[in-house]
């Protein structure tokens, strides 16, 4: 049975994770997730208890107790979506790139190129505004 640990001390080891649950009967694996760019423990791991009935134990001891200063949380893992399995190289949240010219502006915020052209404070339809104290017209 997979378990999922949460909120637990940043000074948790895997070693410290298995003795723990270890107490509950076999454990085939214990992982605390840690930052790729840190090194830092993210405070949640998973535990792969042998048998249901030792995972189901070790749940109703562990939930919300306390374990080396932090209360931790112990719950069932549940499986990843499909629409949320890891991706090889990294994939997703990305945008392709566009360079200048397109369709709608093109460019990036700074270069507002394109069919509209101009940028922000010269814009394409000429507004003008009225400045009363002067009386001339200025055309921002």
């Amino acid at each position: 049975m997979n378990l999922f640990v949460a909120k637990l001390s940043p000074d948790t080891t895997q070693d410290d994770l298995q003795q723990l649950f270890e107490t509950f009967g076999v454990v085939n694996s214990a992982k605390v997730i840690m930052d790729r760019e840190t090194g830092r423990s993210k405070c949640y791991g998973f535990v792969e208890m042998a048998t249901q009935a030792d995972g189901l134990r070790a749940i109703e001891s562990l939930n919300d107790n306390d374990f080396q200063g932090s209360v931790i949380v112990v719950k069932k893992a549940e499986p990843r979506p499909d629409n949320q399995q890891r991706r090889p190289f990294g994939g997703g949240g990305q945008r392709p790139f566009r360079s200048g010219g397109g369709g709608y502006g093109g460019g990036n915020r700074f270069d507002r190129g394109g069919d509209r052209g101009g940028d922000r404070f010269d814009r394409g339809d000429r507004r003008s505004f009225d400045r009363g104290d002067r009386g001339d017209r200025r055309k921002f």
